[in-house]
């Protein structure tokens, strides 16, 4: 029998952040930062007869938590709600707010406990050297994969060494 033989030297890599983001519009001026601002010099390219921009949002998820508390604050129920854009997590959240049959069934009054939402977002992005590397942005650290290149990782560090949000 014989063993598998590596193909390439894909790589990873994590930066936690010293605070999580503040909330969900801090997050996305970022998120859209990148993709609009391009700070890693990308290029755009063509795969499956697609033109892609060097830098485009590949997936996203926001997550809003709830807490239900009866009438003397105490915590007598809790919940979560995903979404795919950050529209719908706003919508959401003042829909969830606002559902009395929700408020009925739960017995008590829902709060947003916006600290423990969740928020992330990865961006796929064409290096000019032909790679694309995912970059993903989580509420507490970002993550850098599917790149072979050190010098990747070197554009993305110095980059992210610049922006408060991800010293």
């Amino acid at each position: 029998m014989t063993d598998f033989a590596p193909r390439s030297a894909i790589k990873s890599a994590v930066r936690k952040l010293a605070a999580p983001f503040e909330d969900v519009d801090a997050f996305n001026a970022l998120v859209q930062s990148v993709i609009l601002n391009n700070p890693f010099g990308c290029v755009s390219y063509m795969s499956s007869g697609a033109n892609h921009p060097p830098v485009e949002k590949s997936r996203e998820n926001y997550t809003a938590k709830f807490v239900y508390q009866d009438s003397d604050a105490k915590k007598i129920g809790s919940g979560s709600e995903s979404y795919s854009t950050v529209a719908g997590y706003k919508a959401g959240i003042a829909a969830v707010l606002a559902n009395s049959a929700n408020v009925t069934a739960h017995g008590g009054t829902p709060a947003h406990d916006s600290d423990g939402d969740a928020f992330s977002a990865t961006i796929r992005c064409h290096a000019a050297n032909g790679e694309i590397f995912l970059l993903t942005f989580a509420r507490q650290q970002v993550s850098l994969s599917s790149y072979e290149d050190d010098s990747i990782q070197t554009v993305v560090e110095t980059w992210a060494d610049g922006v408060p949000a991800l010293a």
